[in-house]
């Protein structure tokens, strides 16, 4: 299969450090470790990021997919698309992350000397707004989460973009796969993040159900699923 085009790439969205270059190639096995016989049933890769315990220094991504038949038992004719792009109607459970977490133990260093290197990192009890720090001290703490949270995000964006400039879906599915990616702590930011994981082929559909809903009223995320009547 030949390699899909790059030029959608403005540059890199990260240096390719011993973290990234981790992420990058276990993402690989991962996606290599799907059943074959869901391949054609594949029509979405799902990257979702979480922390354990809500500790920025801990966060990690699952890299999972939805199925044409989980479309189809969980579509509705109302609204169809939203079965098929809303991550909170799609298979979520059970994927493998990567990230600092003992579940990948190789990455967990590799991304604390990252971090620690970007003088982001900081030691101690996370729950810090309950202690009784000094104020600059806990804006310090605050900041440093903040950073810590956009670095993962970027992370994430990034490995998407390099899977999709080395043609390695394309080689697996047959197809140029959209990635979508989210935070389930960040509703909203999906859009943003997979217009930034993905050439504009892949998700267009995504894409327009996505404005459509802003057009609306608001992106469709889990929280505003859950207020549905």
């Amino acid at each position: 299969m030949p390699v899909e085009s790059t030029a959608w790439l403005p540059g890199p969205s990260g240096a390719v450090t011993p973290f990234r270059q981790h992420l990058r190639t276990s993402a690989e096995a991962v996606i290599r470790r799907f059943p074959d016989s869901l391949r054609s049933e594949i029509y979405v890769l799902s990257f979702r990021i979480w922390r354990i315990d809500g500790d920025e220094r801990h966060p990690y991504v699952a890299i999972g997919y939805n199925t044409e038949t989980q479309y189809g038992q969980e579509a509705c004719p109302k609204d169809p698309g939203e079965a098929r792009w809303n991550y909170a109607l799609w298979l979520l459970d059970g994927f493998e992350m990567l990230g600092n977490i003992p579940e990948d133990p190789a990455g967990s260093p590799l991304y604390v000397d990252e971090v620690r290197e970007l003088g982001i990192w900081f030691d101690g009890d996370y729950d810090f707004l309950t202690m009784d720090l000094p104020e600059e001290k806990e804006d310090e703490l605050n900041a440093k989460s903040d950073l810590l949270r956009l670095h993962f995000h970027d992370a994430a964006i990034g490995l998407a973009r390099r899977l999709h400039a080395d043609g390695l879906l394309t080689e697996i599915f047959g197809r140029a796969l959209p990635i979508v990616v989210f935070d389930m702590d960040s509703p909203g930011w999906e859009i943003e993040a997979t217009e930034a994981a993905n050439p504009p082929g892949p998700i267009a559909d995504f894409t327009a159900w996505q404005r459509g809903a802003i057009d609306e009223s608001e992106p469709r995320t889990e929280e505003s699923l859950r207020e549905k009547p």
